[in-house]
């Protein structure tokens, strides 16, 4: 078991004001997995006034652009070191399956890699040309933002940490890192890792802690800017408060990503793809697609397709390396799942394979069996509503513009893609749809390009570039 008794606040390993540790326990078994300190009011005043001292007063944002790259290499080299140990107390803690966290351990040094040549690349002052007769300079700066609380969901810990603390820092600002209960361990152990890479005193703090400390949080007189990734709603009550305060805010929100198979598709091709867009992370991924446009001559074929996917799933053991899918993390995330399958039901869909009922012999866990619907209007609440479990709803369409007008008409627009053997045809479709991020037959992103919604999920973009000037101010010196 491991036990995680102090919060990381500006460095130091701190005692929490609140002395009853929080217990983790596994979303397979309910077997306790650790306990570790939850942050309170109290440590996230400790924690922003070390943060807001560090920026105000600290050597972090006077270091150059250079010296903040190193100590960030430095971290991203520690971080690769101990993936394995990562990907295990991940999927321990909110059940993705081993799989999944191992690949994403490894990823996340790409996405790091991919800030540092950014920031290397970034003209963090330059020189405009005088355009208007005059003589002297224009500097124009990038300045960091300041102090930053950033806050994270549980479906993917690490990644949702590290596309924010690392470009902040890249930046010169300091950051208090809000995680959620059920990745606490995990979550603290980041801080050992920015210990040993050299991140000075106050720069980072790291707090597990429940909704109404993130809203003391990022409410916080101190805190500058708002980095959020989580649902809609709670991005919408974040917006809010940013407003009202003038606190610089980017979210990264929920989507209902559509999938449009072309009447020339390759349907093993699409549902090999299918199985990770759709599947990864047992469904509890943002960007997941999870509304099926099919052409209508190809309508019957694609959806026996799609059940002999989803029922080849292997659902279990998330430590098992056989399995594919693990529990929901929490009960009421697999009430809500299951309860949108009924809902399903009720609405007049086809249930083609799955179903409401827990999964044969994993009682006791919070486990979910894969579901399949067919013959679903778009306007039904499963193909409106983001249900963050393993659930695909499959619709079909007539013709191109039919296919858009479906995939468009939707509160979200994060992710979607096209299968097609035609790539003029599917860059045309892509180009129509009002998404921040689009999949060509499940071609991958690259984490040097921005990534982030359209409407209700979000604002601002993440990844390389555009990511890391997010932090950033712009200023503007005539000379």
């Amino acid at each position: 078991m491991i036990t995680y008794d102090r919060l990381y606040i500006g460095g130091r390993w701190t005692e929490p004001a609140k002395k009853d540790l929080l217990e983790v326990r596994s979303p397979h078994d309910r077997s306790l997995v650790g306990l570790a300190a939850e942050a309170t009011e109290p440590d996230v005043d400790l924690a922003v006034d070390a943060a807001r001292k560090a920026f105000d007063e600290g050597p972090w944002p006077r270091l150059t652009p250079a010296e903040r790259q190193d100590v960030i290499a430095r971290f991203n080299d520690l971080y690769a070191k101990r993936t394995e140990e990562i990907a295990d107390l991940t999927t321990a803690e909110n059940g993705s399956a081993r799989w999944f966290t191992g690949w994403t351990a490894a990823a996340l040094s790409q996405q790091t890699g991919a800030f540092l040549r950014a920031a290397a690349a970034l003209p963090w002052e330059e020189d405009l040309p005088r355009t208007d007769g005059t003589t002297g300079r224009v500097l124009v700066r990038r300045e960091p933002v300041g102090v930053v609380a950033a806050v994270i969901p549980w479906n993917a810990p690490h990644q949702s940490a590290l596309v924010k603390i690392v470009p902040a820092l890249l930046a010169g600002c300091t950051v208090v890192l809000k995680a959620s209960p059920e990745n606490a361990l995990v979550t603290l152990l980041l801080g050992e890792i920015l210990t040993e890479a050299g991140v000075p005193e106050g720069v980072v703090s790291i707090l597990p802690a429940d909704r109404a400390t993130s809203e003391y949080l990022i409410s916080h007189p101190g805190i500058d800017k708002i980095a959020f990734t989580g649902s809609t709603g709670a991005g919408r009550a974040i917006a809010a408060i940013a407003g009202r305060q003038l606190k610089r805010v980017s979210l990264e929100l929920g989507g209902k990503s559509a999938a449009i198979v072309l009447e020339d598709a390759d349907l093993d091709a699409m549902t090999e793809g299918l199985k990770f867009l759709s599947f990864a992370n047992n469904a509890e991924a943002c960007v997941a697609h999870t509304r099926i446009l099919v052409h209508r001559s190809r309508y019957d074929e694609a959806v026996a397709k799609l059940k002999d996917l989803v029922e080849s799933l292997t659902v279990g053991d998330p430590s098992d390396p056989a399995t594919f899918i693990g529990p929901m993390v929490r009960a009421d995330q697999q009430e809500r799942v299951r309860a949108y399958i009924e809902t399903g039901i009720r609405e007049g869909a086809r249930l083609v394979t799955g179903g409401p009922q827990v999964p044969a012999g994993l009682e006791d866990g919070y486990y979910v069996t894969p579901t399949l619907f067919a013959d679903v209007d778009n306007s039904m609440r499963i193909a409106q509503e983001e249900i963050f479990g393993p659930v695909l709803v499959v619709i079909p369409f007539d013709d191109d513009d039919h296919a858009v007008r479906v995939a468009n008409d939707s509160p979200y627009g994060l992710g979607g893609g096209v299968w097609t053997a035609d790539e003029d045809r599917a860059l045309s479709i892509a180009r129509r749809v009002r998404t921040g991020t689009f999949a060509v037959n499940g071609a991958p992103f690259s984490f040097d390009a921005p990534f982030g919604g359209f409407k209700s999920s979000g604002i601002g973009r993440e990844f390389g570039t555009v990511g890391l000037t997010q932090y950033v101010e712009y200023k503007t010196i005539a000379v």
